[in-house]
C-alpha cells in the first residue's frame, strides 16, 4: 500500500489553510481528498464513505476537533479511523481529550512537510496492518493488559494491538483494578499503562508489579501525555520498560512492542 492510495477527509474552515494542507497531501501523490469547512457535513459524508484518515482543525464553526473525534469514536463505522489534528492550539484543556481519544498525531500550524510525512507514514502502516487479510501467528500466544482510565484511549490501544494481530487483551480502568487482576493470578506477557489515573496511578502500579507481584520482570510500556520531567524520571526509576508519549504514533508503538516482547524471556 502506498501513500497515494490513502483516502483523506480534510476539515478546515479557512480556505487558505485547506489549500496548504491539500497541497502537502498532493505532494505525496494523494489525490483522493474530500474537503469540508464544518464537522457535521463531514461526519455525514464519512458515514457513507469512511476515509482512511481525517485531518481536522481544532476550532470549527459547528464544534471543536475534540467534539469531532469524540463523536467519531462513538460511532462503530468511524471509531477506527485515524485522526490527525492540525492546530496552533496549545491549551491542555483542548489537547488532552484529543490525545486520549487516540489521535495519531498533532501537527502544529505551520507544520513542515517532514512532520506530515511522519504522520501519514504512521497512518499508512496502521491501515495496511489493519486491512491485512492474513493474521500473523507471531503474537498468537501473547496476553496483554491495557490500563487506562479513558475508555476511548483503551479502545484505541486495543485497535492498535488488533492491527498487530494481538487479540488476547484484558483491560483495567485504573491501577487499582489492574493490581486486583494481577494479584488474583492473571499473568501477562506485556502491560501497557497510562500514568495519570485515579486510585492507583501508573508509577504506583509499576512499583507494585516490580516489588510485590509474581511477575516482576514483565515488560511494562507506559503511554502518557505527562510532560513533567521529574515525574517521568520517577517512573523510569520505578522500573518502566519504555515510555511512549501521547498522541500515539502507530509505528512507535509497534516498534516498542516488538522490541519489548522479543527481549522478554517468557
Amino acid at each position: 500500500m502506498e501513500l497515494s492510495s490513502l483516502y483523506v477527509t480534510v476539515i478546515e474552515p479557512s480556505k487558505v489553510q485547506r489549500h496548504i494542507i491539500i497541497g502537502h497531501l498532493n505532494s505525496f501523490g494523494i489525490e483522493n481528498i474530500e474537503e469540508f469547512e464544518e464537522a457535521k457535513p463531514a461526519l455525514e459524508h464519512m458515514l457513507v464513505t469512511p476515509p482512511d484518515v481525517v485531518l481536522s482543525s481544532m476550532h470549527l464553526p459547528d464544534m471543536t476537533g475534540t467534539d469531532l473525534v469524540t463523536q467519531m469514536r462513538g460511532l462503530e463505522a468511524l471509531e477506527k479511523i485515524t485522526f490527525l489534528l492540525v492546530s496552533s492550539e496549545t491549551h491542555y484543556r483542548y489537547l488532552e481529550p484529543i490525545r486520549q481519544a487516540g489521535a495519531i498525531a498533532i501537527l502544529p500550524k505551520p507544520f513542515s512537510r517532514e512532520e506530515m510525512a511522519m504522520a501519514l507514514k504512521s497512518t499508512l502502516d496502521y491501515v495496511s496492518d489493519f486491512e491485512s487479510d492474513s493474521d500473523s501467528d507471531e503474537y498468537d500466544a501473547l496476553r496483554v493488559l491495557v490500563v487506562d482510565d479513558s475508555t476511548m484511549s483503551r479502545n484505541y490501544i486495543k485497535q492498535m494491538l488488533d492491527s498487530l494481530s494481538i487479540h488476547s487483551i484484558d483491560t483495567a480502568a485504573d491501577g487499582s483494578d489492574a493490581l486486583q487482576m494481577i494479584d488474583d493470578g492473571a499473568r501477562y506477557d506485556l502491560i501497557i499503562t497510562d500514568y495519570n489515573m485515579p486510585n492507583v496511578d501508573g508509577k504506583e502500579l509499576i512499583e507494585h508489579i516490580r516489588s510485590h507481584s509474581e511477575q516482576p520482570t514483565v515488560p511494562i510500556l507506559m503511554v502518557t501525555s505527562e510532560q513533567n520531567e521529574s515525574r517521568l524520571a520517577a517512573v523510569q526509576s520505578a522500573g518502566v520498560s519504555a515510555i511512549c508519549s501521547k498522541p500515539l504514533s502507530y509505528d512507535t508503538v509497534k516498534q516498542l512492542i516488538e522490541q519489548l516482547v522479543t527481549d522478554y524471556d517468557m
